[in-house]
């Protein structure tokens, strides 16, 4: 059992890896496998679809997809990270007719956690093109995240032209007002889990709303976390200047809406 680099269920090549080294129009999903099974692998596979559609037109069958997948997590241990990665085989800079059929390629690694927190967040203003689509070659995140830790915070927070905070570098924010989870109203990422949460949250009863949320009202706020395919809810001690509070029942809430769900065999 070990790791591995697949390309449309295949063991990926040197020659066909080479283009994609240097190439930067794609789109993916990040996937935690633990004991062979996965949550929310339904917006995983609905992600991998709808961004195909905007940026090549088409998109594989979703039975097709989790065939790949599959052969990549049976290869592996039980509990590994995955990355699902779609591309056309014509390449960027290119206009590619809807006759050409994307392709998969899938790296597995050891499982992640990511930090424990709590984090400190900068804010910085910064919009995402084509921000409901999880693309690569994204370098303002890893620039924002590494000019971010330079002036002494663990992360970066973004906020938009009209000053809503957003989302952070790969992460989804979630507030706490102390009775309800707050999500911002703005253009953003919805991440997958962000989506296993707030339809847990939902059967669970808790009391979840949207709201255009600034900087100016984060000293209102009880707690805030952010969130990704590593960890449904680690604590935000600081946004920008603005010091939040702990809030374990926040955490505990979260934690218990990810567990809810389902974890279905791969």
């Amino acid at each position: 059992m070990s790791f591995v680099v697949q390309r449309n269920g295949l063991a990926a090549t040197a020659d066909e890896l080479t283009p994609l080294a240097f190439a930067g129009y794609a789109h993916f999903t990040a996937v935690q496998v633990r004991g062979g099974r996965v949550r929310g692998l339904d917006l995983h596979l609905a992600r991998l679809r709808s961004a195909s559609l905007e940026m090549f037109g088409r998109a594989l069958p979703d039975d097709q997809v989790v065939s790949y997948l599959r052969t990549a997590v049976r290869a592996g241990p039980a509990d590994l990270s995955l990355t699902a990665t779609v591309y056309s085989p014509a390449g960027e800079f290119t206009v590619a007719g809807p006759e050409v059929e994307p392709e998969l390629l899938v790296r597995t690694g050891p499982a992640a956690t990511g930090p424990e927190g709590p984090l400190a967040l900068a804010v910085v203003e910064h919009e995402r093109e084509l921000p409901g689509v999880k693309h690569v070659g994204e370098v303002a995140k890893t620039y924002h995240l590494r000019r971010a830790v330079e002036l002494g915070f663990d992360d970066a927070a973004f906020v938009d032209r009209r000053g809503r905070l957003s989302e952070a570098t790969i992460w989804n924010l979630a507030f706490w007002d102390g009775e309800s989870v707050v999500w911002p109203a703005a253009e953003m990422l919805t991440g997958t889990t962000m989506g296993i949460v707030r339809r847990q949250l939902e059967h669970l009863g808790v009391p979840q709303r949207t709201a255009e949320i600034t900087p100016d009202d984060l000293p209102a706020m009880a707690g805030a976390v952010v969130m990704n395919s590593w960890n449904p809810g680690i604590p935000v001690r600081r946004v920008g200047s603005v010091h939040l509070p702990d809030a374990p029942v926040f955490l505990k809430r979260l934690h218990e809406a990810f567990q809810a769900e389902p974890a279905m065999p791969l």
